[in-house]
């Protein structure tokens, strides 16, 4: 068979479940290749004032980012963009719109939206070039006016990043519009590619620049393995802005509430930079990578869950019985594998964070730093996972206002727990305040679901969770046990001993966990035996739904 290598920029998926093979394929993809990038980070700096500064320096440019351009894309744009598209020519799974006249409208509007995200990127771009100095001080209060100086000059570097990555989210919602996933999967893996190309090549030459330089890469790259695809579909680029265009100013009133809870998350994330900068030197670095490391099971399972129910929640919004019953089908799915994720990080952490960070300047006084923060993560997994899950059902009942103020009340309980636990327990602290801010927000947004909807299948839930627990502390004892008997044999002192030990048990647990869950008749259990059998990722109810992923949920940062 002959296929052309320009139809791999065409390429489209058929459905939600081979578009969400692809997309969940290249997340861990991803995922796994930004550890691979932490580690290199920490073995090259280890948890120290330089990687405090790198990721300060992330702050402000993703700020800009996210308030700019996710906001409008992922609520406004794909919509009305296809809403717009009259002609679509497919062969077999390559489509394509070629057609200047029937199309116009949607080209004009990609073309409009794109010029003025160009002038408004420059110059807010522009703006925080020349600002950084008080903006880092503002959001680093406790550093010293040297490392001050070296963040301030990371940020202007990397104000370019938001230029590239704005044009590339752009670009990915015209291929999500026409459900051609493969070139859009890819980007993030650019990304982490450029920013690992900067740490390992540009450092040694440009020194500490050359991380920033490398997130500049990345975000060139994202939007550049993107533009062959786009040209594919048939858009020309052209100078056109029209200010008082009517599908403009319908994305406008869409992005609005969902700009307004990213402004919650990044004004989460600036408080706690401001907090760690008066904390001991590496705090903000060691958050960072405990938070990657808790980050990895929530986007895997709660997020994909999420956005795979999300279209059968919709469909089923002001049907309580139905409503009910998918969400709770999901939420029981979702705990079904983050239960026993929890209990494999709180006591795998020492093996998982010397596996994946322990290398070079990566000290073990970063590692017990680390692991503290990882712990107190993992305790609130459970919650991080399924809120996702919960605000789907208020945005699916067209409510975005009150997980807005849920999240309001939630920011100000993080900052007032950060403040109080971050100058007693240093980083630990902070990854503790972080948890139990986000088991708060669990608990309201339950609590307001509850008296909006009624019973939510709690019994049902709560048996199968009492199922999961049993079966997931029995897991966490055979890995203790595991580790134990494993120890005389390896020597602890290299990494392919910390890896063996770590995977030996990992298994163990894991395959106690499973047969458990299955000889207490788990019904999660079951049916994914039976999704394993039939080489399908979601049950047949969820079939032939399509839902878009959200961008900031793959980008892959």
């Amino acid at each position: 068979m002959n296929i052309k290598i320009s139809n791999i920029f065409k390429k489209r998926s058929s459905g939600i479940t081979a578009a969400a093979i692809l997309v969940g394929f290249f997340s861990l993809a991803s995922r796994v290749l930004g550890l691979f990038r932490d580690r290199i980070l920490a073995g090259e700096f280890g948890a120290g004032e330089i990687l405090d500064a790198y990721y300060s320096a992330f702050r402000i440019p993703d700020l800009i980012y996210n308030l700019l351009i996710l906001g409008a894309l992922s609520a406004g744009f794909i919509p009305v963009f296809s809403s717009l598209i009259k002609k679509m020519k497919c062969d077999n799974d390559f489509c394509f719109s070629y057609s200047k006249t029937e199309n116009k409208k949607a080209w004009d509007l990609v073309n409009n939206l794109l010029n003025i995200l160009i002038i408004s990127l420059l110059f807010f771009s522009l703006l925080g070039v020349i600002f950084s100095p008080s903006l880092i001080n503002l959001i680093a209060p406790g550093f010293s006016p040297g490392l001050k100086s070296l963040t301030v000059k990371l940020t202007r570097i990397m104000f370019f990043s938001p230029f590239f990555l704005g044009i590339s989210s752009l670009l990915g919602g015209v291929l999500q519009s026409f459900k051609n996933f493969f070139v859009f999967s890819l980007a993030p893996i650019f990304y982490n590619l450029g920013i690992i190309f900067g740490a390992l090549f540009l450092v040694p030459v440009l020194g500490a620049s050359g991380l920033a330089w490398g997130v500049v890469l990345g975000s060139a790259l994202h939007m550049l393995i993107q533009i062959p695809s786009v040209r594919a579909l048939g858009f020309r680029w052209r100078l056109f802005i029209e200010l008082k265009s009517k599908e403009l100013i319908q994305i406008f009133k869409m992005m609005i509430p969902r700009t307004l809870s990213l402004a919650i998350a990044q004004i989460n994330l600036l408080v706690i930079t401001i907090i760690a900068s008066t904390l001991a030197s590496g705090s903000l670095a060691v958050f960072n990578f405990a938070n990657n490391l808790q980050s990895f099971p929530i986007g895997i399972f709660g997020i994909s869950f999420a956005v795979a129910a999300f279209p059968v929640l919709s469909a089923t919004a002001f049907d309580k019985e139905k409503l009910v019953k998918n969400f709770s089908y999901t939420f029981r799915q979702i705990l079904f594998f983050i239960i026993p994720a929890t209990v494999l990080l709180i006591t795998l952490r020492a093996q998982i964070i010397r596996v994946i960070y322990g290398t070079g300047e990566f000290s073990w006084t970063d590692t017990i730093l680390t692991m503290d923060a990882l712990g107190f993560f993992a305790l609130s997994l459970f919650a991080q996972a399924t809120i996702p899950l919960l605000t789907r059902v208020f945005y699916a009942r067209h409510n975005s206002r009150i997980p807005f103020y849920i999240g309001l009340i939630v920011v100000v309980a993080n900052i007032f727990l950060s403040l109080f636990l971050g100058p007693r327990l240093g980083v630990a602290g902070l990854a503790l305040a972080f948890s139990l801010s986000n088991i708060l927000n669990f608990i309201i947004l339950w609590m307001w679901l509850y008296f909006e909807i009624g019973d939510l299948d709690q019994a049902r839930i709560i048996k199968s969770v009492l199922k999961f627990s049993v079966a997931a502390l029995s897991a966490g004892l055979v890995v203790q046990l595991s580790k134990t008997l494993v120890w005389p044999f390896i020597n602890m002192t290299k990494f392919w001993g910390v890896f063996t030990q770590g995977l030996v048990a990992g298994v163990a647990g894991l395959g106690t966990y499973f047969l458990l869950t299955y000889l207490f008749r788990s019904q999660e259990a079951l049916d994914l035996i039976e999704v394993l059998k039939k080489k399908l990722p979601f049950s047949k109810k969820a079939k032939g739904m399509e839902e878009i992923p959200d961008q900031s949920e793959v980008r892959g940062l």
